[in-house]
């Protein structure tokens, strides 16, 4: 055999030694994986599980980005778990996701309220300044490693409202002994205040406002709703939602499973998270102004702000209670320190931009 013969046989030996690994780990990364994401809402709930940005869109987008490679089944409330039980179905590895709302899950770890909403806090533009570009995602990730379990916001309802009342609410004394469903810091808040909190299901909702079960009830916004019927149970619809001002839809993906995923996989989900985070707080935007107004000049709503002595109440608490939740959780201070650190910096960028325009340009 020639020397220039052995010499290219050499060579291409060793290209095919160099370049073989890569086309195999290329194809094991290409690999089809199913998997299962639970709700805390009912099957067919606009905005949560039906529409765009929802879960059931959430699903379709990864499955078209990943060009088949991942797909997610989806089961609403009730269907494969119950409604409250994503948390512990996705810590144990019985489903992949579950989508939900992280304050949910404020009795697993009192921190993860904060990346719900939290009583007097960020609007929309805030929140998602936070969370992508000041370190929420970060620490959201912090407080669920011990559990094994990541998180990324995929959905935002933008201001919800206060809710429901069967009767007008004139002073902060209307509110005590009145049983409200409210979940999260608020429902603390209300309770400091003489409420009875009750947490339900929005499916559960109208139902026990109807009867009497409850007095009030505070769901998410005109649409969603005007939808349960809750209009046809009260009739006083309290706004603004001082409670909600942004309320962040969370994915929550067991660690082990994201672990696996190939690095492009994780990239076509928290992308199309991010999609659906925006593009389903401007649905809601189109949704609840369309469904305020037939609530109002259709449906017989009064639609009126809570009295001012009553958010000046409200605040009270809500300082006294966020100083109690720090006071007895390092991580929960940590989280914190960290959103109302960035709401100051936020706040005085927004007096004198987003709040400027609605006062004096708007008209």
């Amino acid at each position: 055999m020639s020397l220039v013969r052995r010499q290219f046989l050499s060579r291409a030996a060793l290209a095919t030694s160099v370049l073989g690994a890569p086309i195999v780990a290329s194809a094991q990364s290409k690999g089809t994986f199913n998997w299962k994401m639970t709700s805390a809402y009912g099957k067919g709930s606009p905005f949560y599980m039906d529409g765009p940005g929802s879960a059931t869109d959430l699903a379709r987008r990864i499955k078209e980005m990943s060009d088949g490679r991942l797909n997610i089944s989806v089961f609403g409330a009730g269907e494969l778990i119950p409604a409250f039980e994503g948390f512990d179905a996705v810590r144990a590895g019985t489903v992949e996701m579950n989508h939900a709302n992280a304050y949910f899950w404020t009795g697993k770890t009192a921190a993860a309220q904060y990346f719900t909403a939290v009583p007097f806090g960020m609007n929309f533009q805030g929140m998602n300044g936070w969370l992508y570009d000041g370190g929420g995602i970060e620490l959201w990730n912090e407080v669920y490693a011990p559990f094994g379990m990541v998180a990324m916001p995929c959905g935002n309802t933008g201001v919800q409202m206060t809710g429901w009342f069967k009767k007008e609410i004139k002073t902060a004394a209307d509110l005590k002994g009145l049983k409200m469903r409210i979940p999260g810091l608020a429902g603390k808040v209300y309770a400091s205040l003489g409420v009875d909190v009750k947490v339900l299901p929005g499916g559960e909702i109208f139902p026990a406002l109807e009867r009497g079960v409850i007095d009030a009830a505070e769901f998410v916004g005109p649409f969603q709703d005007r939808r349960l019927g809750l209009q046809k149970a009260a009739k006083y619809y309290y706004t603004t939602g001082w409670h909600e001002s942004s309320t962040v839809s969370e994915l929550l993906i067991n660690k082990a499973a994201w672990d696996k995923l190939p690095k492009d996989l994780q990239a076509v989900v928290s992308n199309a998270s991010a999609a659906c985070n925006v593009i389903s707080e401007a649905w809601c935007q189109k949704a609840n102004s369309e469904a305020m107004d037939d609530l109002v000049k259709n449906q017989g709503v009064i639609a009126r702000p809570l009295p001012d002595d009553v958010i000046k109440a409200l605040r009270t608490e809500t300082d006294k209670v966020l100083a109690e939740l720090v006071a007895k959780d390092p991580l929960a201070k940590k989280v914190h320190d960290s959103y109302f650190g960035f709401k100051a910096k936020y706040d005085r960028w927004s007096e004198i931009s987003e709040e400027a325009y609605h006062t004096r340009v708007r008209g």
